[in-house]
């Protein structure tokens, strides 16, 4: 047996949840043990994507963990990464040109 964590954020509560799992488990399986989707129903384990420590897994059902790491299960994007750039950079353009004119 390993000891593991499931981790889930929303921006007002997280939970990490250690448990102990069999050495050939995946991560998939792991976040099912967890009991973490009994207390978050918006996680869909076959469709939420996951990562440890901060690195995406393609196949949470064929990643084996090893002691001591945390799956990270991720909340869907509230806005597209490149397009909240695009805005902050005319904001500041707009404010750059209004200080200069």
């Amino acid at each position: 047996m390993i000891e593991v964590e499931i981790a889930f954020a929303l921006p007002n509560e997280q939970k990490i949840v250690s448990l102990q799992i069999e050495e050939d488990c995946s991560a998939y399986d792991a976040v099912i043990k967890s009991g973490i989707i009994e207390q978050f129903p918006q996680i869909d384990p076959d469709s939420t994507p996951m990562g440890i420590f901060g690195k995406a897994i393609r196949n949470p059902k064929e990643t084996v963990l090893k002691a001591g790491q945390r799956v990270e299960i991720y909340r869907p994007l509230i806005a597209d990464p490149k397009e909240a750039r695009a805005r902050r950079a005319a904001k500041m353009k707009a404010l750059k040109d209004s200080a200069q004119g």
